[in-house]
């Protein structure tokens, strides 16, 4: 059956602000290196005070799922995102970045109070650490998801970090029920090794409610199963999920499907920003399957997509790989 949309994602809208610094400030700053912590409005003020005279180095429209979606507009696809902005000129620019990156949403949808951000400090290693003011879009609730458009898309994405607040989980689990009942694949991301730690029991229950296509990186993989190596993590997970992918960075993505585990090599990159590299793995699996590939066909295209996401600042594919789908998938 033919959908208007390849996919239909929720999640938070927050600008991303980078920063590349030397690793020692995080110390500095009290930061927890390699990880997402929410923080309020006033923290993330301080923060930026305490980096000015620091290197700025890219500014967009941002969130897990956004990227996502954008990734999936990237490669030529049909995405819609749901969120919530403020009011404000942060707002304007999200939703103008977002439209500009081919990635359909309802203008709309505002609420009161500022826009979210997100500062992003990266390091020489290419690690990436998040520091979120989620601002407006904690509003997000179940009454803002678009019904009609969630049974027009062939897939459904849910954000991890929306488990972090009641909201945000009665918004994923409505989207969930939706989807189900409109067969509308329902597919997850656990976002982040401390979103697992502090959530997890959220995650075991949007698992448990159904969940066709399940992503995480090897450290997410290890904290939700409770394993110590990815091989046993991915078949914890594929008693659990129909199907997943496992990110193990430069190795390239542990995949299973139907209780059978393969690794699908990744694509050799000299890599200075991580951020998104997850988010755009994804997009080009969730494109893949979409538009038909196979499992590990599609994971190729997230190995592509990552690799060229990492070799550059910022969440971006630039130029987009949507002429290049031939290339990648004949490339041994």
């Amino acid at each position: 059956m033919s959908r208007t949309f390849d996919v239909y994602g929720v999640g938070h809208a927050l600008v991303d602000i980078q920063y590349s610094i030397a690793p020692e400030r995080l110390g500095q700053l009290g930061i927890r290196k390699g990880v997402m912590t929410l923080i309020d409005e006033a923290q993330q003020e301080a923060l930026l005070q305490a980096l000015k005279g620091e290197r700025s180095v890219a500014q967009a429209s941002g969130g897990s799922a956004a990227n996502t979606v954008i990734g999936v507009a990237g490669f030529g696809g049909t995405a819609y995102y749901t969120c919530l902005l403020g009011r404000d000129e942060w707002g304007d620019f999200y939703h103008r970045d977002l439209e500009k990156a081919g990635v359909k949403s309802n203008p709309g949808m505002r609420g009161s109070g500022p826009t979210g951000k997100c500062v992003v400090l990266i390091t020489p290693d290419a690690d990436r650490t998040l520091n979120t003011f989620l601002g407006v879009s904690s509003q997000l609730d179940p009454e803002h998801l678009e019904v009609a458009l969630i049974q027009d898309s062939t897939y459904l994405y849910l954000e991890g970090y929306l488990v972090s607040s009641e909201n945000g989980l009665a918004t994923c689990l409505r989207a969930q029920q939706i989807g189900r009942q409109a067969s509308t694949r329902v597919s997850l991301t656990l976002s982040d090794p401390a979103m697992v730690e502090h959530f997890r029991g959220r995650f075991e229950e949007l698992v448990a409610g159904g969940v066709d296509l399940l992503f995480c990186n090897e450290e997410e993989a290890r904290a939700f199963t409770s394993a110590t190596d990815r091989q046993t993590a991915a078949q914890a997970l594929a008693r659990r999920a129909p199907a997943g992918c496992i990110t193990c960075g430069e190795d390239g993505a542990l995949i299973f499907q139907e209780g059978r585990c393969t690794l699908v090599p990744g694509v050799k990159a000299r890599a200075v920003d991580t951020t998104g590299a997850g988010d755009l793995f994804a997009g080009g699996v969730l494109f893949g399957l979409a538009r038909g590939y196979s499992l590990a066909r599609a994971a190729r295209l997230g190995n592509c997509a990552a690799a060229q996401v990492v070799a550059r600042y910022g969440p971006r594919l630039d130029p987009s790989l949507r002429g290049e789908l031939d290339q990648i998938l004949s490339t041994p």
